[in-house]
């Protein structure tokens, strides 16, 4: 199902910067079509615009194993836990990517894999009451045994730890609350929901 109304129903008064840098945010002046007619007043939010991203889900279906990665984030500083978190494979783009070459160059850089196969699982839009931010999750079909101990680019301040785990680790991980971002969350219960049928002749368990 899809919404009758569409961007054609929006008008745009203003777009203000109030921040530019890593994570931009922006002041958005403007209207909108009602549901029941007419329009809404003027209404002013504040947007942050930081690109879209690829999450990637490393799975060995001959193995049974996922490639989890454990590195810090500053957004999870307060957690009782700490801020070092178990996630997947994920990036930005860059100018151009197609999100296939996203997932491949986050892939290798992050793990140290190449996919045999990139299986499309899902989009989403992270929150989009406050950002922009799109997220796309591929499976990746990988074989475990060639993973790096250690990922990520120092030029972009990455510091990550391998993991190669049995699947049901992973999914007690996950009701655990262990691997609690909500794109890994998403991607991690996508393939558990369509395992069976996307590897349904290479599946040794």
């Amino acid at each position: 199902m899809t919404s009758k109304l569409t961007r054609k129903d929006v008008e745009l008064d203003k777009k203000q910067p109030l921040y530019e840098g890593f994570l931009s945010v922006y002041k958005y002046k403007l209207k909108h079509r009602l549901f029941q007619g007419g329009w809404s007043q003027p209404i002013e939010r504040e947007l942050m615009e930081r690109g879209h991203a690829v999450v990637v889900i490393p799975y060995d279906p001959v193995r049974d194993e996922l490639v989890v990665l454990e590195q810090f984030r500053v957004g999870a500083l307060d957690d009782p836990n700490g801020p070092w978190l178990f996630e997947f494979v994920a990036g930005m783009f860059d100018a151009d990517e197609s999100a296939e070459e996203v997932a491949t160059r986050e892939l290798k850089e992050e793990a140290g894999l190449e996919a045999k196969q990139l299986v499309y699982a899902t989009s989403y839009y992270s929150s989009p009451g406050g950002t922009d931010e799109k997220l796309t999750i591929y499976i990746a079909e990988v074989d475990t045994s060639l993973a790096a101990d250690f990922g990520g680019l120092p030029e972009e301040d990455e510091d990550i730890k391998v993991h190669v785990l049995p699947r049901q680790e992973v999914i007690g991980m996950l009701e655990r609350e262990e691997i609690n971002n909500a794109a890994s969350v998403i991607g991690l219960q996508w393939l558990l929901l369509h395992r069976n049928s996307v590897f349904k002749n290479k599946l040794s368990f």
